[in-house]
């Protein structure tokens, strides 16, 4: 490895490095966390939050943000609820709509960002208000859904063991996953996030679709969202409008923390994967203590974004320097 990929590896090597050292202090001060069906839990109790980290890395490797995620993914459960149990309408037509609604509703929203030239930050908070009203809109309180939903996540349960059981949650999140890893590494549309995330002006200049690739990480994004809303409502069997608050928050925390800069350009899924672990280290091991309350996991959470910030902005300090001392070199006065 050349320095200066070791170097652009810094954030994932360091985010590494926290969650094995995470894990075995906890495996040491802990009887039995480091068994196996509390590993297996990490990603059963993470899951909606894991496919909704997955579609945010795109947008912030990217350069950009997406607010609406909870939202969007809360209108999803509910839409899914009204339909099948209100119209009766079958998964099999019922899911494809869903996703499709996801993905206009991104596509929608990285248009405007696009073409209008407006800070994602505000486009996509005004998605998330618009989301979560109409999720409201459709229905004020939780309903059960009671037809179709069991039959369904039953079929997608995975047992690994005698004790060991992989919901239908965990098992969607892995395929994502694998799929989301195979775009960024393997397809043109994964080359062309990094290159507008490195610096959409060059990117322009080298020829890029930046307008198309930039519409359809959103689109990617409204996707993972739908996908969070409809593995809401198979893995609780309800439609609520209220679910899934702060969950965009919560994604932005796991991909920064995996080592997505927030500048864009340099990041991996499988980074999100790791900082998506250390969230579940955390709230495993405050379990296993037993003396501390829920609250505490958001402390914890809220140290360590914050030292990845300041090694995210060290990080960008020296390139920036190391740049200047370039240009210096190759045209002195």
């Amino acid at each position: 490895m050349t320095f200066r990929a070791l170097q652009r590896n810094v954030p994932f090597l360091a985010t590494a490095t926290v969650c094995v050292l995470l894990y075995v202090a906890a495996s040491l001060r802990y009887s039995g966390f480091a068994s196996l069906p509390v590993f297996v839990n990490f990603f059963g109790d993470n899951a909606f939050l894991g496919i909704a980290a997955i579609g945010m890395t795109f947008v912030i490797l990217s350069g950009g943000i997406d607010l609406s995620v909870g939202g969007l993914a809360a209108l999803i459960t509910v839409l899914c609820g009204v339909l099948i149990e209100k119209q009766n309408l079958h998964p099999a037509l019922c899911i494809p709509l869903l996703l499709l609604v996801g993905i206009l509703f991104g596509t929608a929203m990285g248009a405007v960002i696009h073409f209008f030239a407006l800070p994602p930050f505000l486009v996509t908070l005004a998605g998330m208000f618009l989301a979560r009203g109409l999720a409201y809109a459709l229905q004020l309180e939780s309903i059960q859904i009671k037809h179709y939903l069991d039959s369904i996540e039953g079929a997608l349960h995975l047992r690994l063991g005698p004790s060991i059981e992989l919901r239908a949650a965990p098992v969607i999140f892995l395929s994502v996953f694998v799929v989301a890893v195979w775009i960024v590494h393997w397809t043109r549309l994964g080359r062309n996030v990094y290159a507008i995330g490195g610096n959409e002006q060059s990117a322009v200049l080298m020829g890029l679709p930046v307008a198309r690739t930039k519409v359809a990480i959103y689109a990617l994004s409204g996707l993972c969202s739908a996908i969070v809303g409809i593995v809401y409502s198979l893995d609780t069997l309800s439609a609520n409008p209220n679910a899934l608050g702060g969950l965009e928050l919560d994604a932005i925390a796991a991909v920064v923390i995996g080592g997505t800069l927030l500048s864009g350009g340099v990041g991996f899924v499988a980074g999100t994967m790791v900082g998506l672990l250390i969230l579940g280290i955390i709230q495993s091991a405050i379990a296993f203590d037993g003396r501390l309350n829920s609250w505490w996991t958001r402390i914890a959470i809220g140290f360590l974004l914050l030292v990845f910030i300041l090694l995210q902005k060290l990080i960008q300090a020296k390139k920036f320097r190391t740049a200047r001392t370039f240009q210096t070199t190759a045209h002195p006065r």
